[in-house]
Parts: structure tokens; C-alpha cells; sequence
């Protein structure tokens, strides 16, 4: 599952935070956020995902997909 989230300010982190924990894949739409903000998001997720042995990936400007590893069949 995919779960895109819009985040409008830097308090809605939280949001991408638990739902990645949760297990799902988050594409960021941080377009609706100034430059600034948008860099402390994608600085959190980067450090989440490394946490998690996951990844993050440009899927365009300012919006990033963040997946978990893929398990071994």
C-alpha cells in the first residue's frame, strides 16, 4: 500500500513518520510547502528510511516516495 500525504506545515511529519512505521510506502507531496520546510521534511524522511533500511526517491520536484526493503522470497 502507498499512502500519499500533502503535508501543509512541518508538524504534519508525524503523519509520514507513523505511517511508514506502520509499514507502507509514502509518497510526499511537499509542494504546498516553502523551501525551507519542505528541505526539514525530506531531511527527516532521509533519516527515518536509513534508520529503517529503507529508500527514498525523487519522483518529481518536491515530492518523494519512501519504500521499505524489499523481503527476500
Amino acid at each position: 500500500m502507498v499512502k500519499t500525504l500533502h503535508p501543509q506545515n512541518y508538524a504534519d511529519v508525524y503523519h509520514v513518520g507513523d505511517y511508514f512505521r506502520q509499514g507502507n510506502s509514502v509518497l510526499m507531496d511537499l509542494s504546498a510547502l516553502p523551501n525551507a520546510e519542505a528541505r526539514q521534511l525530506v531531511d527527516f524522511a532521509a533519516g527515518m528510511v536509513v534508520a529503517r533500511d529503507g529508500s527514498m526517491e525523487r519522483v518529481a520536484s518536491k515530492v518523494f516516495l519512501l519504500t521499505h526493503p524489499k523481503e527476500d522470497a
